[in-house]
């Protein structure tokens, strides 16, 4: 048995290619995603402590940050050569062209003891002294900076010029994110960040100094709330923070190639249903010989083993040639990639063992199957091949299983349970694998029937032959169904998201422009400046503070209307030495209109009792509706500290929004913290993130539907081969080539397309539920279906499917007529 399988398995090589192509792209997946991960790794390794070459030990601030007095105390201790404080935050830079740089800017305190320094200068020396700076190699020769001169820096204050002293290189380093990095002395890096203290002091030992004793003494003088480190515990953490991002990263690719994984496996169970099927024969005839049950089941499975060890072999090394074409397009952003592509021993033989058992669990099922072939089937027509149609439990399950599946989408609306979604997702999906033998052929017939009146007897020919066997056009459109489900949910859900995103901003801000801070809040002082600018007539910055157990917020008399419904009281009388109290509060306290209440020793009247409010999310702790909102000046009087992360503009009565934008603008040219945005472009930055992960989730998902689709070019393959003599007989009865070409090209339409409505009906379920539990959770989600998108969805299933049918159509004109009619 064991030559004979190997035999077979020659002969009919070319017939598992496109099955082995789906068991590539599968393990290909895989295989470049743990490739990459390696990579990942050995760059973290590599860059692990880039900035703690010198650091012999360090001390950490746990919940608040450690001031200078402490660097001071540190730097006293015995054993201890050099101290200086660190902190990371952000800021920002005023280009050479007046507009701050774009970009996320990194800002670092930089050691000035040379003995903690572990930068590498590319040009000139790090700051030794307040009032310089360093900056990114990449940032300085972009804008043209100059050595020595001056360039003016901001944060929490307007910008202000520093000297420029040197360059940096940070590229690949935990100080790289993309944009700009600044490097300051500790005392001008809190000024600029607005922070009170450090975030942690680097430390460089005396020679000969015992660490045990001077962490001792290192925490003795750094007092509570704070952590030692010794320098194997830095190194330790820092690897452990950069490998932790790896293994994010490569988990998320895992998930989608998991996807990929599954589809291929129903790919592999068909082919090898119809394979097996096509040789009821063959197999018949070794039962005469003398072959046993369990001999061509052992033969079955080896043959599915051979081919998935060849095809997991080819897949890992396409993975191989994918992981180093990602990680070469990774180079060139902040990824800390190591220096080359190696093939781990552990990597390779997971990948191939995953392939092989992949290809012989899926082909367990068809060859049990295919060992039921009584030896009687020998003396039946080659060209006859039966039909297995699926039993009465399974369809019967499968109805039960798909409407439970429906009503759990529909129940986690009324429930409110986020399960549900997931759990009536997957019953669904699992109802149509189990009633897919009649579910499939039905809509197989509804979408030919348009085609049967468009094109005639050669569509309704491809219709038959689609339908003809039920389990097999049933488990190639399943795979379809995986692929196409998921992206279109994602799809659907995206959109969804989006508008609601942009309702809210509809109902939040409902001035002309948005002036928003870049990583964090607002500079102190850039709102005073804009009110005071007479173009504008409107200008709050949104602000929260939490005092006696409730929440105050900053309005604005003019803005309040929006969002707020009055309960009690006049909105109209909203002004300085008032309050807005929300219902709940007002219940809760025994507050009511004309009431007086204290808030922090002042003393302010009711004007009115509100209910609804947008803005800030609620301060933790606080209960829902405890709030009260005061006008700016007032708030600004008793919460000076606090800042805003969003200012809301309008230009002042009879101001054109050109004039009005320019008076803003020139306020902003001293904050390089701060964007200007109008209403769209406020909108568009909000909904740019889902717009991103969607062409990412989608370009990931895309493998598992060409992995389907090839699943529909092997079955219309094996069908091709199956009916040689058929489709010769109506050839020799007048079917011209082009028309055998319109009806495999029909047919292959006919499964995408219905694979494609099936996923597309799922995923669109699934986000739609989803959507109305968001809104029911509070959210303001509808669903909102991008017709347009789907539509697209549809078409690209359907053309791929034209594409698909190209090779089994030139097998199928490829031999003469007679000839094909003698084949047995």
């Amino acid at each position: 048995m064991l030559g004979l399988t190997l035999r077979s398995l020659r002969a009919e090589a070319l017939r598992r290619l496109l099955s082995m192509l789906a068991v590539v792209l599968g393990v290909a997946f895989i295989a470049g995603t743990l490739i990459l991960n390696d990579a990942l790794t050995d760059g973290a390794y590599e860059r692990a402590g880039t900035f703690d070459r010198h650091t012999d030990a360090g001390v950490y601030a746990e919940k608040e940050t450690l001031s200078p007095a402490t660097v001071d105390r540190v730097r006293a201790v015995d054993g201890v050569a050099a101290a200086d404080g660190e902190l990371i935050g952000t800021g920002g830079i005023v280009g050479s062209d007046g507009r701050p740089v774009l970009g996320y800017t990194v800002l670092a305190a930089v050691p000035t003891d040379p003995a903690l320094r572990s930068y590498d200068v590319v040009a000139g020396r790090l700051p030794d002294r307040p009032g310089e700076v360093v900056l990114d190699a990449p940032t300085v020769t972009r804008e043209e900076f100059t050595i020595g001169a001056p360039v003016r820096i901001g944060g929490v204050a307007a910008a202000r010029p520093y000297t420029l002293v040197g360059t940096v290189d940070v590229a690949h380093t935990t100080r790289d994110v993309g944009g700009p990095f600044i490097g300051m002395v500790g005392s001008d890096a809190l000024a600029v960040t607005g922070m009170q203290g450090y975030g942690r002091i680097m430390v460089a030992t005396r020679p000969g100094t015992d660490a045990a004793a001077l962490t001792g003494r290192l925490a003795a003088a750094a007092g509570p709330g704070a952590t030692v480190k010794t320098r194997q515990q830095i190194l330790d953490d820092a690897v452990e923070d950069a490998v932790r991002d790896a293994r994010q990263f490569t988990m998320a690719l895992l998930t989608f190639a998991a996807v990929a994984v599954v589809v291929a496996g129903f790919v592999i169970a068909n082919t090898f249903a119809i394979v097996l099927a096509q040789r009821t024969r063959q197999t018949a005839l070794l039962r005469v010989v003398g072959a046993t049950r369990r001999q061509v089941f052992l033969a079955a499975v080896l043959e599915s083993a051979v081919v998935g060890l060849v095809a997991s072999a080819l897949g890992v090394l396409l993975g191989a040639g994918l992981a180093a074409g990602l990680a070469a397009l990774l180079s060139r952003t902040t990824a800390q990639i190591g220096a080359g592509i190696t093939l781990a021993t552990g990597t390779v033989l997971v990948s191939v063992l995953l392939g092989v058992l992949l290809t012989v669990g899926a082909s367990l099922l068809p060859a049990w199957h295919g060992t039921r072939v009584a030896p009687v089937a020998a003396l039946a027509d080659a060209d006859v091949h039966q039909t297995r149609r699926a039993g009465r439990l399974r369809l019967a399950a499968g109805a039960l299983v798909l409407a439970a599946g429906i009503a759990a989408l529909f129940g986690a609306v009324v429930a409110g349970q986020v399960v549900l979604v997931a759990l009536g997702g997957m019953l669904a999906f699992l109802g149509i694998v189990l009633f897919g033998p009649v579910l499939v052929p039905a809509l197989a017939r509804v979408v030919g029937w348009p085609l049967r009146r468009l094109i005639g007897a050669t569509a309704g020919l491809a219709v038959a032959n689609a339908v003809r066997n039920p389990r097999r056009i049933a488990g190639t459109t399943t795979a379809l169904v995986i692929g196409i489900g998921l992206v279109s949910a994602f799809v659907v859900g995206a959109h969804s998201t989006k508008a609601g995103i942009e309702r809210t901003v509809d109902a939040q801000i409902g001035v002309d422009y948005v002036v928003t801070g870049i990583g964090a809040d607002l500079p102190r002082g850039i709102a005073a400046e804009l009110a005071a600018r007479p173009e504008l007539g409107v200008v709050h910055e949104e602000r929260a503070a939490v005092t006696d157990d409730f929440e105050v917020r900053a309005a604005h008399p003019a803005l309040v209307g929006r969002t707020l419904t009055v309960t009690a009281g006049d909105l109209n009388r909203f002004g300085p030495g008032t309050v807005l109290v929300h219902r709940e509060l007002a219940a809760a306290r025994g507050w009511a209109v004309g009431d007086s209440v204290t808030v922090k020793s002042r003393t302010l009247r009711v004007v009115a009792v509100v209910d609804g409010g947008t803005g800030p999310a609620p301060s933790a702790g606080v209960p829902a509706g405890h709030r009260l909102y005061l006008t700016d000046a007032d708030f600004s009087a008793l919460f000076p500290a606090e800042r805003g992360y969003l200012a809301e503009i309008d230009p002042a009565d009879g101001v054109t929004a050109g004039r009005a934008r320019a008076a803003i603008e020139s306020v902003l040219t001293r904050y390089p913290t701060v964007n200007l945005l109008d209403q769209a472009a406020y909108k568009k930055m909000l909904t740019g993130t889902v717009d991103m992960a969607l062409a990412l989730v989608t370009a990931l998902l895309g493998l598992a539907v060409v992995i389907a689709l090839v699943g529909v070019a092997n079955t219309l393959s094996l069908s091709v081969l199956e009916r040689t003599r058929e489709n010769a007989v109506l050839r020799a009865v007048g079917l011209t080539r082009g028309r055998m070409r319109v009806m495999l090209a029909v047919e292959a339409v006919l499964m995408a397309v219905v694979g494609a409505l099936l996923g597309l009906g799922l995923g669109t379920g699934v986000s739609a539920a989803a959507m109305a539990l968001l809104t029911r959770l509070g959210g303001d989600f509808h669903v909102v279906l991008p017709f347009g998108q789907l539509a697209l969805i549809l078409g690209v299933a359907a053309v791929a499917a034209l594409l698909a049918s190209v090779l089994p159509a030139r097998r199928a004109l490829a031999r003469p007529v007679v000839e094909a009619l003698a084949d047995l």
